[in-house]
């Protein structure tokens, strides 16, 4: 298949993708109960008068059918529109763009950390003694296990309430960004590890790898200049899905963190009802996820030209 008919048929999958994303969020918003009339007004303890109500479902539409609402919806999707918060009054896309910096940043900082820790810890333990490997999987499969949450909250009661190292909490310097992208990156480099030493492992025992040691090269040349390459593919395809993954897990980590970013904003868009906020958040989330699945195919035919034509 053709470079531009593979990013052809990945677009078109994406399309797909936004389009479920969008219809079940908006069904999901929609029959969660609750009346959002009343959530545009400030809740149940504004005490609007029906009249109020009446007026505000009139103004945004939702006197309709909800296939209308939906239609409309996605109308002003295709032109680019989002929307207006109901909390915030102001455009979805402006609320959006305000805060999407800190949680990108953080989101990288986090994936950028995990790929080089597991890198690192498999290109050095893939066929080591048993002890070591032994040592390095258990702590690779209880790092995995756990949360990022609950690891952010080990960070914060050693680095910041007992040592006083790093910030507790904050978004204005780069020493608060570090537990937090710890905290995000541990569990995505652990399982990156394991993939990664095992597809070296296999690497090592292939007919190549003993004619590359047979010229008199290192074992560290012969790791890192043909071992790693090969087996890269996989580590590629997982580190992408991961890295998608990463804004959901952000939003968790922004909110044990104080940070700023998408986290609060979406929490507070889903407490209020804010129906476009959330259905912009989440869009947010899948067209990431696309564009994070096209870059991986991209990434992978240049690591293995021939798999992508098998």
């Amino acid at each position: 298949m053709s470079l531009f008919a593979g990013v052809a048929l990945r677009l078109l999958a994406g399309i797909g993708v936004l389009w479920g994303a969008a219809t079940l969020t908006f069904l999901a918003v929609n029959f969660s109960g609750g009346d959002t009339a009343l959530a545009i007004l400030g809740g149940p303890d504004a005490l609007p008068t029906p009249e109020a109500l009446a007026r505000v479902r009139v103004e945004y539409g939702l006197d309709q059918p909800l296939v209308v609402q939906y239609g409309h919806y996605l109308g002003r999707l295709l032109h680019g529109d989002l929307g207006e918060s109901y909390r915030l009054r102001i455009p979805v896309a402006q609320a959006i763009g305000e805060q999407v910096g800190a949680t990108v940043q953080l989101s990288i900082s986090a994936g950028v950390l995990a790929v080089v820790l597991a890198l690192v810890v498999a290109t050095l333990t893939a066929n080591r003694s048993r002890g070591v490997r032994s040592l390095v999987s258990g702590t690779e499969l209880v790092v995995s296990s756990s949360p990022s949450f609950v690891i952010g909250i080990l960070l914060l009661l050693v680095f910041s309430f007992h040592w006083h190292w790093l910030p507790p909490s904050g978004s204005d310097s780069w020493r608060a960004l570090i537990l937090p992208t710890v905290a995000l990156a541990l569990p995505v480099a652990a399982v990156l590890a394991q993939l990664l030493r095992q597809s070296l492992e296999d690497t090592l025992e292939q007919s190549f790898i003993a004619m590359a040691r047979a010229r008199g090269l290192s074992e560290t040349a012969v790791r890192l200049r043909h071992a790693l390459r090969h087996a890269l593919v996989p580590l590629v395809t997982l580190a992408g899905f991961m890295f998608a993954s990463l804004l959901g897990g952000a939003v968790v980590i922004e909110l044990l963190f104080a940070r700023q970013g998408l986290g609060r904003l979406m929490l507070e868009a889903a407490s209020n009802k804010d129906v476009p906020m959330v259905l912009g958040v989440t869009l947010l989330a899948a067209a990431v996820y696309v564009l994070v699945n096209l870059a991986v195919d991209l990434i992978n035919r240049w690591i293995d030209p021939r798999g992508a034509h098998a």
